[in-house]
């Protein structure tokens, strides 16, 4: 009878502690493509080049969809989320790239359910999944040993490509020719019989070790520049898996075409105008800004471990976040077909 009664408690007790932010990550992620719908249905009618009123509703659509990310790292930096919680949180974070990713799942197996209702089951299992485990989790240091290391050595070998590939998709401004122009000379190297390969392996490597280090970073909470970290960590991962899954599988061996810029902007409808392309634009956008922003994150540590003023290593920070920001916006303008040359004329 005392058990029955404790537990009666302990039920009343959480019910009335009941942390209704802990599922707002769940629910941000749900609304994710239904914000997309609504912004394509927008653009769809060709209203918005003829009223502020429909181009102020389409900006502001989208940009709810670009804010979910940012909430779920917002929300996994509550000190007072448990585990289930702020798990929730990080996962939430992948949403963007996630839902590319599920389309082309969806497209390869040729699967007649709607995008949207496998994605809200996906959504609803994880949240059922985080109320698990409520249990709070004592903030330590998880024991990472060199891996921590090691992981930021090949970090600081594939920056090299990941300068070239950005600064590439950064020619698309100039236009399609050049872009194709400096790829060709890169291709040279990573799409080599050799080159490739490794490069696949090294990105495989990378996205083994962030997770091996992010997952129990992610149980406790942590200060905000590790939280921002292990969250934009986490998208890169399934961001890089997606990547090549869309390259290797779906284009190479689904449909047999060129990964050139075509594939990449979803010719011949574009990024824009297309119900489906649509989903692509805060992927790839989200993709440059995490991936420059992240670098910066490991490069803040490495300063911080030898002795930099920290002051001054966050301002450095800021200023490299901000950058990326400035990049990802070109490289995603480019994508969207603006071009330098339109200013000078």
């Amino acid at each position: 009878m005392e058990v029955f009664v404790h537990e009666q408690n302990r039920r009343r007790s959480l019910e009335t502690n009941f942390d209704y932010l802990a599922l707002v990550p769940a629910a941000a992620a749900i609304c994710y493509p239904f914000l997309l719908n609504a912004f394509h249905a927008i653009i769809a009618t060709q209203a918005v080049s003829h009223s502020r009123l429909a181009m102020a509703s389409a900006t502001s659509i989208l940009t709810a969809a670009f804010v979910v990310p940012f909430l779920g790292i917002a929300l996994a930096y509550r000190p007072t989320s448990d585990l289930g919680s702020r798990r929730l949180a990080y996962a939430s974070v992948v949403s963007p790239t996630l839902y590319v990713f599920l389309g082309v799942a969806q497209t390869l197996i040729k699967s007649p359910v709607p995008d949207e209702v496998v994605w809200c089951a996906i959504w609803l299992a994880i949240a059922i999944w985080s109320r698990s485990v409520q249990y709070p989790v004592v903030a330590t240091v998880p024991v990472v040993g060199h891996w921590r290391i090691v992981h930021g050595a090949t970090a600081v070998v594939l920056s090299i490509y990941v300068v070239f590939h950005l600064t590439n998709h950064l020619f698309g401004l100039i236009g399609p020719d050049a872009h194709a122009a400096v790829m060709k000379i890169g291709r040279v190297i990573y799409r080599s019989f050799i080159g490739e390969p490794l490069l696949v392996a090294a990105m495989l490597f990378q996205i083994g070790t962030g997770l091996f280090l992010a997952w129990p970073w992610s149980g406790a909470a942590q200060d905000f520049h590790r939280t921002y970290q292990v969250g934009s960590g986490a998208y890169l991962s399934l961001f890089i898996l997606g990547h090549m899954n869309s390259v290797f599988v779906y284009a190479r061996s689904f449909l047999g075409i060129p990964t050139d810029w075509r594939f990449a902007i979803g010719a011949p409808t574009g990024l824009i105008d297309d119900a489906w392309n649509i989903r692509l634009l805060p992927h790839y956008a989200l993709g440059a800004f995490f991936i420059l922003s992240h670098l910066a994150s490991g490069l803040r540590v490495v300063l911080i471990a030898h002795g930099v003023d920290q002051r001054n290593v966050d301002r450095l920070w800021g200023i490299c976040v901000a950058m990326s920001a400035i990049v990802a916006a070109g490289i995603i303008a480019g994508m969207s077909g603006l071009r330098i040359d339109a200013f000078a004329s």
